[in-house]
């Protein structure tokens, strides 16, 4: 499945995982955006809704459960509730979120050298496991992102091929709830409800 959205809905936010854009985003973003990001979110129609949650992690079922328990009183019931449906992905939820996660990329200004080695790994990766590699960078500048993906991989690759979809799955959720709470910290009225695309390549 492409991780690809309805035009005029946000894509998934800034992160090196994606190529997003060079910075990370807060784990809980300022309570005021918040606040009306998540009204707009909670009124937004159901196929919209869950356009904007299917956009932060790929398994269609996950984005229908956290679509429908709308309202939320405030973010952290929401990311309450994307944490809660994360932890019941089956194996076919997973394999088709991993489906919707493409390779890390870096800015055409890195050094060859980089782009090089981090192509490399990735291609190791992907031949050994069948998809992209995933992980969550919260928590780390943007200057260490490259070496913490470089090193993921790398210890990644030992791993046997259900003990590696162990950890993706656990990524997966670490992904989908910084997503989220970027993307209605950052769309706040008529943008998640469908405003213009935000530009994260």
């Amino acid at each position: 499945m492409s991780s690809d959205v309805p035009a005029g809905l946000p894509k998934r936010p800034p992160t090196l995982h994606h190529t997003r854009g060079a910075g990370a985003p807060s784990a809980i973003p300022s309570q005021r955006r918040a606040d009306a990001g998540l009204e707009h979110f909670n009124s937004a129609p159901a196929d919209e809704a869950e356009a904007v949650v299917l956009a932060c992690c790929g398994s269609r079922r996950w984005a229908l459960r956290v679509a429908a328990h709308r309202p939320y009183p405030d973010l952290e019931s929401l990311l309450a509730a994307c944490d809660e449906a994360g932890y019941d992905l089956t194996p076919a939820d997973v394999h088709e979120a991993l489906a919707g996660e493409s390779s890390t990329g870096l800015p055409p200004s890195a050094p060859q050298a980089a782009h090089t080695a981090l192509a490399a790994a990735h291609a190791a990766y992907e031949s050994r496991f069948g998809h992209a590699f995933v992980i969550c960078l919260d928590g780390y500048r943007p200057d260490e992102y490259l070496d913490q993906v470089l090193a993921g991989i790398r210890s990644r690759l030992s791993h046997e091929p259900d003990e590696e979809r162990a950890i993706s799955a656990e990524e997966l959720r670490a992904l989908a709830r910084s997503r989220l709470a970027h993307v209605v910290a950052n769309h706040p009225e008529s943008d998640v409800a469908g405003a213009s695309e935000e530009s994260v390549a």
